[in-house]
């Protein structure tokens, strides 16, 4: 059944507030990859604590411990979980977003301070770090649960919440306290909406029922005792920055073909009718290209290119540590330089089958450079690929709360991106994951000038509520 009237005309009469609130969300710069943001990355849990429990949610921050980050111990934020309703007539779903951020700075290319929310008023744009990933969607689901407590209405589904601040730093600790807490506090879950991905395009909603896994390396050769003047030593000595690049340069083609034996073997093989499921979609070469802002495309033939982001593996190479990087024109031999690098994984790969096959290769190609600097390798996090049924009753609620929301019939796709818990949670708690979006596809989240279309973070609101009204009444 769709959402009331009272609840959409709720929505639309407090947009502005709800902007204020994402407003403070994004000023917070809850970045997790970072030792010295910590502090601001648990700011943010009691922020939202605080915001839930104004609203009648009953909130417990998890402690997850410690873990160590660039040679320093740091406690990991906490995981909110928060409880609404035990009726045991009604479903109880359980809705996942989490409050951490990528880093950003403004001289990485920012137009705007990444975290202060600019509005640009003539496109509707929400600019900020997290006003897409994942800060505007969490807020969503605030902003209904504030709609029925303003308005004294029940919820037509018990709710839990399960917001982490470590998502974007592999969700440390968060599978051990899905585990912990399968048969206490997730008891009873009938399924999971996660709303932490975008629309293919800026035209038509989605549904996702896949996404990739990841695992994520660096890569750290070290020879000198210090820097070196490249006048003095160079050509005299192996110099780390040459086997670095050279070993990088041995890991992918320009063209994306991954160059580690053994990878491609591991990948599920492609059926005939899932093919057409890509060449269906409404989306092509001409988004992808849009939404990169070039005509970078590394096919023009549409299945291919989508096929290569959502069901097949990719590795990308990040950035090299320790290297000389300011303006100017410095001669250093840098001592020591790490490169990172990760592989996005596709059924049947995961980090245990594929770590192997990356440390093999590696240490082989270093070897054949007979150099006399040392080699270290370090797998930093990864997660298991993940595929749902999308004919279970969780989409077709959402399928339908699309359809009243935004009158479309959303596309059932598959995702590049990776988001860990969403495996944890399908085989921890053995029920079916919805990815539910909010933002559009060209919202630049983990890039600069990040933002969301205040269209999409109001009728998203309108959405993630008329889901839990679909889905409590959907077989």
């Amino acid at each position: 059944m769709p959402a009331p009237k009272a609840i959409i005309d709720y929505i639309d009469a407090n947009a502005d507030q709800f902007i204020q609130r994402l407003a403070h969300a994004v000023g917070i710069p809850s970045v997790s990859g970072d030792a010295s943001y910590r502090k601001d990355v648990f700011k943010m849990a009691e922020f939202l604590k605080g915001e839930l429990e104004a609203i009648g949610v009953t909130v417990r921050l998890a402690d997850l411990g410690k873990h160590v980050m660039d040679g320093q111990e740091l406690p990991l934020p906490p995981a909110i979980l928060g409880s609404i309703g035990n009726d045991k007539n009604k479903k109880t779903i359980l809705l996942y977003a989490h409050y951490d951020v990528q880093p950003a700075l403004k001289s990485d290319g920012w137009n705007t301070d990444p975290f202060t929310l600019t509005i640009n008023k003539e496109t509707g744009q929400l600019i900020g770090r997290g006003s897409s990933d994942d800060k505007g969607p969490l807020l969503g689901w605030i902003n209904n649960l504030q709609a029925h407590h303003a308005l004294g209405l029940e919820l037509p589904v018990n709710i839990r919440l399960c917001f982490e601040g470590m998502e974007e730093s592999g969700s440390e600790g968060l599978d051990e306290l899905i585990e912990a807490e399968a048969d206490k506090f997730f008891k009873g879950v009938d399924c999971v909406c996660i709303s932490d991905n975008y629309w293919l395009n800026t035209r038509t909603p989605c549904l996702t029922y896949g996404l990739r896994g990841l695992t994520y390396f660096k890569i750290k050769v070290s020879g000198p005792s210090r820097d070196l003047h490249s006048g003095v030593f160079g050509g005299t000595v192996h110099e780390p920055m040459t086997d670095l690049v050279y070993i990088m340069s041995k890991l992918v083609t320009p063209g994306g073909k991954i160059l580690i034996p053994g990878v491609d073997d591991l990948v599920e093989p492609l059926a005939d009718a899932e093919k057409v499921r890509y060449e269906t979609l409404d989306y092509g070469v001409a988004d992808v290209e849009s939404a990169a802002g070039g005509r970078i495309a590394i096919s023009s033939e549409k299945a291919k290119v989508l096929m290569n982001r959502m069901r097949y593996p990719s590795l990308s190479l990040h950035g090299i540590e320790g290297a000389f990087s300011a303006p100017g024109a410095k001669t250093v031999i840098p001592a020591s330089v790490s490169g990172k690098f990760s592989l996005r994984l596709v059924p049947f790969q995961t980090p245990d089958n594929i770590n192997p096959l990356v440390e093999k290769y590696i240490k082989a190609e270093f070897a054949k450079l007979n150099s006399r600097n040392s080699l270290e390798l370090e797998c930093l996090h990864g997660g298991k690929p993940w595929v749902a049924s999308p004919d279970h009753w969780n989409y077709r609620a959402a399928i339908k709360a699309t359809e009243i929301v935004y009158n479309k019939t959303p596309d059932l796709t598959r995702e590049g991106g990776s988001i860990p818990v969403t495996l944890t949670f399908a085989e921890t708690l053995n029920v079916n994951v919805l990815l539910l979006p909010m933002g559009r596809g060209d919202d630049g989240a983990h890039s600069t000038n990040e933002k969301l279309d205040r269209s999409n973070y109001i009728s998203g609101t309108k959405l993630l509520g008329t889901y839990l009204y679909e889905v409590a009444t959907t077989q």
